[in-house]
């Protein structure tokens, strides 16, 4: 029997600390990247886009892929490429531990794109701690506050 299936995902993880390191100047060089990333795993971005000192991922993850085997290779691959362009990336300081991820049905797949397209505009007047908080409340996660910041 053949495996199928349609898992929409949105991972979400920021810098550490959550130091504002992305700039018009650097974010797309990141964010093809980690498209990239996931195109050598079999699995498709839809979008990766953020703002300031996070990212979000719309993404399909390959069957075998496990959305921490995906992240962690994401954030491994991601913190070598940024070192070796420390000039463009200079107020980098690493990723969080840990990430936060969110399924949704495929017919959600558009209105994602347009949250992760409009990041920079959303981020004039919520910061990505606000934002989480209310991912995680409308997905029914139960988090603590104060490790949100670790």
């Amino acid at each position: 029997m053949s495996t199928y299936n349609q898992i929409l995902y949105q991972i979400v993880f920021r810098s550490y600390g959550y130091t504002p390191f992305l700039t018009s100047e650097n974010e797309n060089i990141l964010f093809s990247y980690i498209a990239g990333i996931l195109k050598n795993k079999s699995c498709h971005s839809y979008i990766v886009g953020g703002a300031s000192n996070h990212i979000h991922i719309i993404t399909y993850l390959h069957p075998t892929i496990a959305p921490a085997y995906a992240v962690k290779d994401i954030k491994l691959a991601s913190h070598k490429m940024i070192l070796e362009n420390s000039k463009l990336f200079s107020h980098f300081t690493g990723w969080q531990v840990g990430y936060s991820s969110f399924t949704y049905h495929i017919s959600s797949k558009a209105k994602l794109i347009r949250y992760v397209e409009n990041q920079r505009e959303r981020h004039k007047i919520f910061s990505f701690k606000k934002e989480l908080i209310e991912l995680l409340k409308e997905h029914s996660v139960d988090f603590n506050e104060d490790y949100l910041i670790t």
